[in-house]
């Protein structure tokens, strides 16, 4: 019986760069059940280690990357950060094997060895793209906040100027001199001692 899946297998477009099938399909299984709303795997990337039974593995959606690392007795450790928490991404190829290295905007390194080169490539241009990508974001919501703190105008709140504009340009109507029943109530007040 052959480990390669089936072409309708819906892992099968994550086999193209050397991955373990059958890690793949367990990554891929594991972490299907943690995706969020619209939230799809882009790329599976599996470790191959000299000595391991159990790899670790780069998951590249389009809303975050997952380090999926396996532990003893079938426990599983799920380490994830969504894009706008990427600072910087790196690459460094060894003789066999490369290492990918992340750190987030917080400072916190994330480090992944033994990945195959032509995945670990991957790997890296997809973050590099997100990057780019969150660095726009980031850049635009800079200038919002910029604009939004100097005194922008706010269109929703345009109507609701305009009639007050209105109402201060409307002639206002003078004060009648009347003495109001107070004032002539009070002035009969008396206190005995």
């Amino acid at each position: 019986m052959s480990d390669t899946p089936k072409p309708n297998n819906p892992i099968s477009r994550f086999l193209s760069d050397e991955q373990d099938p059958g890690a793949a399909a367990q990554v891929f299984e594991k972490v299907s059940q943690l995706l969020t709303a619209g939230e799809e795997i882009a790329y599976i990337a599996v470790e191959k280690p000299l000595v391991s039974l159990s790899p670790d593995s780069v998951v590249l959606t389009n809303k975050r990357f997952i380090v999926y690392q396996p532990k003893l007795f079938g426990r599983v450790e799920f380490e994830d950060y969504i894009w706008r928490d990427l600072h910087s991404a790196e690459l460094v190829e060894g003789v066999i094997n490369s290492r990918f290295l992340v750190q987030t905007t917080a400072g916190l390194p994330l480090t992944v060895e033994n990945l195959p080169k032509v995945q670990a490539r991957k790997i890296y241009a997809f973050a590099q793209q997100m990057e780019e990508f969150v660095r726009e974001e980031r850049r635009v919501r800079e200038m919002e906040e910029k604009r939004a703190a100097a005194g922008g105008i706010n269109i929703g709140a345009a109507g609701a100027a305009a009639a007050a504009s209105q109402a201060a340009m409307q002639p206002r109507p003078r004060p009648r001199k009347t003495r109001s029943r107070f004032w002539a109530s009070s002035s009969r007040c008396s206190i005995r001692a």
